[in-house]
């Protein structure tokens, strides 16, 4: 399955989802949605935070599974953070 795309490729703006349908029945829904935080993130630090959730939200486990050290590992969540918190 194609990776769903979240920046325009025209300008780098933050795409919004405008319509869903259903596969089983073909139902569509259309309107203007934003993506969830978590969905605007790029796909690296979308893997990231379900390793984190996985591990049960342990960084040590993180940097073990990861072959990093604790710092670097806790680092990269607060990089993830701060770019939560200013969506």
């Amino acid at each position: 399955m194609a990776q769903l795309p979240i920046k325009c490729p025209s300008c780098q703006d933050t795409l919004e989802v405008s319509e869903l349908s259903c596969a089983s029945c073909a139902t569509k829904i259309s309107g203007t949605y934003a993506l969830p935080a978590l969905m605007q993130l790029p796909v690296e630090d979308q893997e990231f935070i379900l390793a984190f959730v996985i591990t049960g939200g342990s960084l040590k486990k993180m940097a073990s599974q990861l072959g990093k050290s604790y710092p670097t590992v806790r680092n990269k969540l607060d990089d993830i953070i701060n770019q939560l918190n200013s969506k």
